[in-house]
C-alpha cells in the first residue's frame, strides 16, 4: 500500500485512519520481512525535539500512526491531513480481532502481571478464538540488562508470534523494538505505549466526547496529575510553540 504521510517537527505521520493501518500491518505480517510500527503523539513529537535518535528511529519505521486528536487537526494546517487518529489501544483491539479470525499469533510484553492477565481476559471475551502466544512483564527499570534482553527475546521466539506488542513507554520501547529487532523472529513489533492498561481497565478513558474534543490529555492529568502534570502542562505549550515556529517558517519563509 502507498501510504502518505505528513512531516510535523521533522516526524512523518502516515494519513490513514484505523482500518487502513491494520491492513498495512496485515500486508508487513505477510511479507514477513521484520517491521516496526510506532504509535505517536504530542508527547513523543516533543521527546524527539531534544532527542535525533529517538526521531530517527521513529522515521526509520514501517508505519508511524498519530495517536491524538490534536494530530489530525494539524495536519490540516500543514495541508496535508491525517483523516482519524490510531491510538495504540485500536491496534491492540484490531489485531485481537484479526488474531481471531485468522488466527495470528500475539505476544504481549510490558506492564505488569496483573494487568497483563486482565487485559489478555477482557480481549478473550471479546475475542474467543484469540491466540496468545505469550506475556511477560519484565522489571521495572530504566535499562535493561543484557541478561535480561536475552531472556526477554528467548521467551518470545520460542513461540514466534506474527505480532509483538510493547507496553513500556515511550522512548524506550521504540528504542527496544529497534535495537533487538534483527534478534526477534516476529514480523511485526508495535509499541503501544499505555495501550495495555487501557485495555484491561486499570486505567479509565476519556469519555467519547472527551476524546472527540481533543480532551483526553485532561482525563489522563485529572487521573494521574503526580506522573503526568510535567508531560501536558509544559509539554503541551512546548509541543504548540514547536509547531507555530514551523508553520510560520513554513508559510512566512
Amino acid at each position: 500500500m502507498d501510504i502518505k504521510t505528513v512531516r510535523i517537527l521533522g516526524t512523518r505521520l502516515a494519513r490513514i485512519d484505523v482500518e487502513d493501518a491494520l491492513r498495512v500491518i496485515e500486508e508487513l505480517i505477510t511479507d514477513g520481512r521484520k517491521s516496526q510500527v510506532c504509535v505517536t503523539n504530542t508527547h513523543s513529537l516533543v521527546l524527539m525535539h531534544k532527542d535525533k535518535e529517538f526521531k530517527d528511529i521513529t522515521n526509520s519505521a514501517s508505519l508511524v500512526v498519530a495517536d491524538g486528536k490534536p494530530l489530525t487537526w494539524i495536519s490540516r494546517l500543514y495541508g496535508e491531513p491525517i483523516p482519524e487518529r490510531v491510538a495504540g489501544s485500536d491496534l491492540v483491539y484490531g489485531l485481537g480481532k484479526k488474531s481471531s479470525e485468522k488466527g495470528y499469533k500475539l505476544f504481549f510484553l510490558g506492564s505488569n502481571p496483573a494487568t497483563l492477565g486482565k487485559m489478555v481476559e477482557n480481549l478473550k471475551k471479546m475475542f474467543p478464538s484469540l491466540q496468545v502466544a505469550g506475556v511477560y512483564s519484565p522489571p521495572f527499570k530504566k535499562e535493561f540488562s543484557g541478561r535480561e534482553d536475552a531472556k526477554m527475546i528467548a521467551l518470545i521466539n520460542k513461540v514466534k508470534p506474527n505480532v509483538l506488542f510493547v507496553g513500556l513507554g515511550a522512548p524506550k520501547q521504540e528504542r527496544w523494538i529497534w535495537e533487538h529487532k534483527d534478534e526477534l523472529q516476529v514480523p511485526v513489533s508495535i509499541g503501544v505505549g499505555a495501550a495495555f492498561d487501557f485495555v484491561a481497565g486499570t486505567v479509565k478513558r476519556a469519555p467519547k466526547w472527551m476524546q472527540k474534543c481533543g480532551l483526553e490529555w485532561l482525563f489522563r492529568l485529572c487521573q494521574e496529575p503526580r506522573r503526568l502534570w510535567r508531560r501536558y502542562l509544559i509539554g503541551n505549550p512546548v509541543f504548540l510553540w514547536l509547531v507555530g515556529k514551523e508553520l510560520v517558517k513554513k508559510y512566512l519563509g
